[in-house]
């Protein structure tokens, strides 16, 4: 069972799409290694089938164009609606060496919502052909191909001409009036209409090679219009892999995919977008409008081989709509890889109405066409030098010609701003190379948010940051040896210690680095920053030559460090507990939250815990990721272990360690944990209608039975009850959302225990005909406990209707000996444990109060054992204390969230020696290579030079000319001239009559 399975609604910001995708009944994929015609495909199937006397089923016909074509998939559809027997025809079918694997038919449904902005029909008709706007009206700057410019190629002859641009989405009206080089239309879906009711798939056709009234960026261009969506906006993975197949045989040169979603673990869908990257398909993809949370880029567009973009508002600020953070694939062991490329204007741009006239649109699926339209603009510009063009050369020319925004770091706008003129002048020049996503690393700009809010020090979890590389002279290459780390010894290099990883293979065009950086021991004491390089030597195959490509790539570090802090000002935020991309039903922490069930973002304190990372960084704290199990880090170096809603179960040695070191080693812990109730879960379970089962999740927000687990020995434990509420703390106001209640707290001197009334949230699940206003109850959220060796005597604090609420198991009571763990304990290095129900408070997703001053409270007592006036003012463990023992909830039947499987020992990182530079010389380039760039510097050198004035007047640098805009600086300049002449002329005359006048 994996997340395919599940149901789900993807809301974005603002409306303007929404995305759904759900399991087509009784319909697999059957993908196999090659493409092979029909019948050959239908027979490997039918040989493995026959031999189980199977003849319920059937290969379901695709009427489109890529069904005369090779294929390199089926779609089965089985009869027997019997889960045994569908998993035995699978497992069947799998077993020919011919087929890589069968995945279950998905179907997807985009919602496209117009927003705000209505349609309009601009009345001030443009002449045809390309001509600019030079009407000064209002309207002209949400021109997205004005502002950028495009006109300079234009007058140039440069307008998209050759390249063959392939849309998929809605479709496109025939005959529409915006267009004049519609090649081809295609149409994917069930439908027999290829004519977009839809209007998206207009609008992003008319930002790229629109001629007419709201112009595009590339007007002539061939546009292939593929409609893999109905006017209902559904579509199907089948539908997408044909069409995908189809563009590859009619050689795209761009592809344009102006959705996404996150399903980055879809694999027919990713495998075919590498294939077409491989097959020098160009793919540009939006990154999502799930903006501003971090960790929130879609997929495709957060692939390396693809182009994702962002968007901005045309006074250059990240749109809020826009996604953001580092990819989460990497989670929870590593960390994301930068997959925004770049940002350009996606807000209120101007495109193509559905048959006539314009309208104005945001979101990045707006973003996206803009960089598609500039593009066609560039490859039609160096149309000379197309053998050169492939996805990672056009990706370097457009990020090295991107303008960094100021304010934003590069999880907020990749390389920068789109520059349409400068990437034109880069690729004129552009000689095939290698190059690094980001291209260096610098702790000490802000750019490089979150590397430069935290230094290094002796102690401290190493930064991990993973390095996209790009090959822009072969589609395959390979990492030669292993990197070499070159210290700085004049810049204090010697004090860094770094490892790498690499992936083995560069394919297609793109493969990645992962760097690991340290502070080694003689680094103890310093204070300022350390400077180095990484070099990797990569061996590069070019097919059209047979010739291997020698290239040395170097990765420049600047690093901050700091002397190491006290353990006070240490906290360890465990990452390790939390799941990546679920690869199961993991539901929402908020249930109030209707339109986003699926906990679908990976926890980090750098994506959706990055504004209580910030404030914690604000206060004076020091963060360290844990990425192991809690047996492999020396908990004397932090004050407190912080643990924020974990799904994964805790392993016996793991208890064991972190019992302890509260004990022995004065680690204290704080926990914010979340809703867990077994008869909810069941409530909103669903059928799969595959395996013709019922699925119910495998924990709720936070898996409480795992945190029982682990606070056990300090005779703490949650409930099943699911509270609901807003109520205040003193002068604070607090919204628990979804959270659980405490049901067992030590009862010693000293001990705070703070409760609230609550709504029965889960009841109003459970029985949807609950009364609205039903009684509050009075329950326990919060508790601060000092522990003490021998000194533990819970108590409970849950009342008896609320035991064996859910569909429980009982499971074997596991024996944990904990007796070896406290004696011999030194005086007064004991640690405490705080606790809170619920982690909504701290997490940005659904935020509707934050906590951060409890969190600060917390950490107080934890680290300093300072009680808040405040809380020892709201303590009533004396009255909870009064409630007999509660039964803790168990695990729910289905629970599929083994333990995790410890290591045999640590990660055990294998750092680099520390080696002095030494240049490989790249290869000579062949006679060919000379001889063609011979004869093109001519060509470039004339147009260079143009892009270099127009460039130079757009310069920020020329205060005047960047104040003004085409029409508008040549109407002031000639006003500007006339006023001069007149007060020359106006002076002179007063001059002569003064002179006269003299005279006389």
């Amino acid at each position: 069972m994996n997340v395919y399975t599940i149901i789900f609604t993807i809301s974005t910001i603002c409306g303007l799409y929404a995305f759904e995708t759900a399991l087509v009944p009784n319909e697999f994929i059957v993908s196999f290694h090659s493409k092979y015609f029909a019948p050959i495909r239908e027979s490997y199937i039918a040989v493995k089938l026959s031999s189980l006397n199977v003849t319920g089923w059937t290969i379901i016909p695709r009427h489109n164009l890529a069904w005369e074509y090779p294929s390199d998939f089926d779609i089965l559809r089985t009869l027997d609606e019997d889960p045994a027997s569908i998993k035995l025809v699978i497992e069947r079918i799998e077993s020919h060496p011919l087929v890589k694997k069968v995945f279950p038919q998905r179907s997807v449904r985009r919602i496209l919502a117009h927003g705000l902005y209505g349609n309009f029909t601009n009345v001030n008709r443009q002449p045809q052909g390309v001509l600019r706007n030079r009407n000064s009206d209002n309207d002209r700057s949400r021109q997205a191909c004005s502002v950028l410019k495009a006109n300079v190629l234009w007058k140039l002859g440069i307008t998209g001409k050759g390249v063959k641009v392939a849309i998929f989405d809605t479709g496109l009206t025939k005959n529409h009036p915006h267009f004049r080089n519609v090649k081809e239309r295609t149409n994917w879906t069930n439908e027999k209409s290829l004519d977009d009711k839809v209007s998206h798939g207009t609008f992003v056709a008319g930002v790229i090679a629109s001629s007419r009234e709201c112009l595009g960026f590339a007007p002539d261009a061939d546009l292939y219009i593929f409609k893999v969506f109905t006017n209902s906006q559904v579509s199907y993975t089948s539908w997408f892999l044909d069409a995908f197949n189809y563009a590859i045989f009619k050689k795209i040169n761009i592809l344009n995919l102006s959705i996404g979603g996150p399903d980055f673990m879809d694999a027919p869908f990713v495998e075919k977008v590498l294939e077409l990257s491989a097959n020098n398909v160009i793919m540009i993809s939006a990154a999502g409008n799930d903006g501003p949370l971090y960790g929130t880029l879609n997929n495709p567009g957060d692939q390396s081989d693809v182009i994702g973009v962002g968007g901005i508002q045309f006074d250059d600020k990240i749109a809020k709509f826009s996604s953001r953070g580092m990819t989460t694939w990497e989670l929870p062991r590593g960390y994301g890889r930068l997959g925004l490329d770049i940002v350009t204007y996606g807000s209120q741009v101007e495109g193509s109405d559905v048959r006539k006239g314009c309208r104005r649109l945001s979101g990045t699926s707006v973003s996206s066409p803009v960089v598609a339209g500039v593009a066609a603009l560039l490859i039609s510009g160096a149309f000379h030098k197309i053998d050169l063009i492939n996805p990672a050369s056009l990706k370097q020319v457009l990020i090295e010609g991107a303008e960094k925004l100021p304010h934003y770091n590069m999880f907020e706008q990749g390389a920068g701003k789109l520059n349409l003129l400068k990437s034109m002048r880069l690729l004129l020049s552009y000689k095939p190379k290698i190059s690094l996503v980001p291209p260096f690393l610098d702790f000490t700009l802000n750019y490089m948010w979150p590397y430069s809010s935290q230094p290094l020090y002796y102690g401290s979890s190493m930064a991990i940051a993973n390095v996209t590389i790009l090959n822009g002279i072969s589609v395959t290459s390979q990492i030669l040896g292993t990197p070499k780390w070159i210290p700085d010894l004049v810049h204090h290099g010697q004090f860094l210690q770094i490892s790498t990883e690499v992936s083995p293979f560069l394919w297609p065009w793109t493969g990645w680095m992962a760097v690991f950086i340290a502070v080694n021991k003689d680094g103890e004491n310093f204070e300022g920053v350390c400077k180095g390089a990484i070099t990797l030597v990569v061996e590069s195959w070019k097919d059209t030559t047979n010739e291997t490509h020698i290239s040395e790539v170097k990765l420049p570090l600047t690093i901050k460090v700091t002397q190491t802090p006290p353990r006070s000002k240490r906290i360890l935020w465990d990452q390790y507990h939390s799941l990546r991309y679920p690869p199961r039903y993991i539901p929402r922490d908020d249930l109030k939250v209707k339109s986003d069930p699926l906990d679908w973002r990976a926890d980090h304190i750098h994506t959706n815990f990055k504004d209580m990372y910030t404030h914690l960084r604000n206060v004076g704290y020091y963060i360290d990721v844990l990425r192991e199990p809690f047996t492999c880090f020396n908990a004397s170096d932090y004050g407190a272990l912080l643990i924020v809603d974990p799904e994964k179960k805790f392993t016996d040695d793991e208890i064991l360690a972190i019992h302890e070191n509260v004990y022995r080693n004065g680690l204290s812990v704080v926990i914010f944990g979340d809703w867990y109730n077994t008869t909810v879960m069941q409530k909103i379970k669903f059928f799969d209608e595959n395996t013709r089962q019922w699925w119910t999740p495998d924990t709720g927000g936070a898996n409480i039975p795992a945190l029982n687990d682990l606070l056990k020995p300090f005779g703490i434990g949650f409930g099943d009850f699911v509270g609901e509420g807003h109520f205040k703390l003193g002068d604070h106001s607090m919204y628990y959302a979804s959270g659980a209640t405490i049901v067992q707290f030590p009862n010693n001197p000293g001990d705070i225990l703070v409760g609230t009334k609550l709504n029965d949230q889960g009841l109003s699940i459970i029985n949807s005909k609950t009364p609205a206003k039903v009684g509050k109850e009075y329950l326990p959220i919060l508790g601060m406990f000092q522990t003490t060796v021998n000194r533990v005597e819970p108590i409970s604090t849950e009342y008896s209707k609320y035991i064996n609420r859910g569909l429980l198991f009982r499971k074997s009571n596991r024996s944990i000996s904990f007796d070896k763990m406290i004696h011999n304990t030194p005086p007064n290095s004991e640690g405490r444990i705080a606790v809170y129900g619920d982690s909504n408070c701290l997490d940005s997703t659904h935020l509707e109060k934050a906590c951060y001053w409890l969190l600060n409270v917390f950490l107080d007592f934890a680290i300093n054992s300072h009680k808040s006036s405040l809380l020892q003012n709201l303590n009533r463990i004396g009255e909870f204390s009064k409630v007999h023992r509660a039964t803790l909830p168990l695990r729910i039947s289905n629970d599929s969230i083994a333990p995790v499987q410890q290591r045999k020992i640590c990660d055990d990182i294998a750092w680099l020696v520390p080696s002095e530079e030494r240049e490989v010389e790249d290869n000579e380039p062949s006679i060919h290579d000379i001889v063609t760039g011979k004869n093109e510097e001519y060509e470039n050198d004339v147009i260079q030079k143009i892009l270099d004035m127009e460039i130079t007047k757009l310069s920020p640098n020329n205060e005047y000319l960047s104040e003004c805009q085409d029409s508008e600086c040549l109407r002031a300049s000639i006003i500007f001239l006339i006023s001069l002449s007149l007060m020359v002329i106006i002076l002179f005359v007063l001059f002569v009559k003064r002179i006269y006048v003299f005279c006389k």
